[in-house]
């Protein structure tokens, strides 16, 4: 592995950046290309022909499986009907392990169906030895009553206060809607999205890669959970963006476990955490209680310990 490229913002095309990475040396690889529906970057035109457009895909789609380590996983952010595409490729190449669907709320395009989801596509080189990690995500709730939407019947004893664990479908995590929270970058992912894919499938000091890093999310997801980053891109306006945004992205801890948190609530934790997670949590005495009474962290759970760069100030799991 070239060394340089560690922790490292690259310009560059993400064809030839890759080429410079050697095989089997990468943990995790994310890709979030361009859709090929004439959005406006700076440095890239959004609209090839059919057979142009996949063929270029083919070919970082190659890369990014070639870098990857036997152990790890390859992730391809997109529409469904590009993902088809490229199921079809990497089904030669590679492992098919899952198509994620992250619900999110498109628009009607003509005599169709209402879109309602992306998918992630995700493979490994390995039929079975890749790191693999229970996730759980956070109870489902009513905004205002903060009752369970779950109906777990007579097993209210037997739930997980923090959540379940997490299947191919997400709805709990949505798309930047608000401009605020928005860079200037016309496919922005919300970082939770991909502390969910570090989480499940990496370890503490693995190295993850994006190709295509737009404003950074992959590689700030990466640092706050103390994993390293390759991050490539062809405009020079989005590498500046990224690094002003990374250097001010610190790790994020609860008693010496990563978890990916959104506007200061727990959104995703690893199963194999929960029980340091536990300590800091304040759980009713009764497990029932989990159905109506979100739980929190309680300073008194928290002894001897002052909020620092890599323990985040108390607050809430929801």
């Amino acid at each position: 592995m070239n060394e340089q490229l560690i922790n490292n913002v690259i310009l560059g095309d993400a064809i030839d950046v890759m080429k410079k990475v050697s095989d089997n040396s990468v943990d995790m690889t994310f890709a979030d290309p361009p859709f090929n529906l004439g959005k406006k970057y700076n440095h890239y035109k959004d609209k090839k022909e059919l057979d142009e457009y996949v063929d270029w895909c083919k070919l970082w789609l190659k890369e990014m499986v070639r870098i990857t380590k036997p152990t790890g996983s390859i992730f391809v952010h997109n529409i469904p009907r590009w993902l088809t595409y490229y199921a079809a490729y990497l089904n030669e190449i590679a492992y098919f392990r899952h198509w994620i669907a992250w619900n999110a709320m498109g628009a009607p395009l003509g005599k169709t169906l209402l879109p309602n989801h992306y998918g992630i596509l995700w493979y490994t080189k390995e039929i079975n030895d890749f790191k693999f990690y229970d996730i759980r995500g956070q109870h489902p709730r009513c905004r205002k009553c903060k009752f369970i939407i779950q109906d777990y019947g007579g097993k209210k004893d037997q739930i997980n206060p923090f959540g379940p664990l997490i299947s191919d479908v997400w709805t709990d995590i949505h798309r930047i809607r608000h401009k605020k929270r928005r860079d200037e970058h016309p496919c922005q992912l919300p970082v939770p999205l991909l502390e969910r894919l570090i989480l499940m499938t990496t370890d503490e000091g693995d190295i993850v890669l994006d190709p295509f890093i737009g404003t950074g999310t992959t590689a700030i997801a990466a640092k706050r959970l103390g994993r390293k980053y390759i991050a490539i891109d062809i405009d020079p306006k989005y590498v500046q963006i990224t690094k002003e945004k990374i250097t001010k992205t610190q790790p994020t801890k609860i008693n010496g476990c990563f978890v990916s948190k959104y506007l200061e609530k727990v959104v995703t934790i690893r199963q194999k955490d929960w029980e340091e997670l536990e300590k800091a949590a304040k759980i009713p005495e009764q497990i029932k209680e989990v159905e109506f009474t979100p739980i929190g962290l309680g300073k008194s759970e928290i002894k001897n310990s002052k909020p620092t760069k890599l323990t985040p100030p108390i607050s809430d799991f929801y």
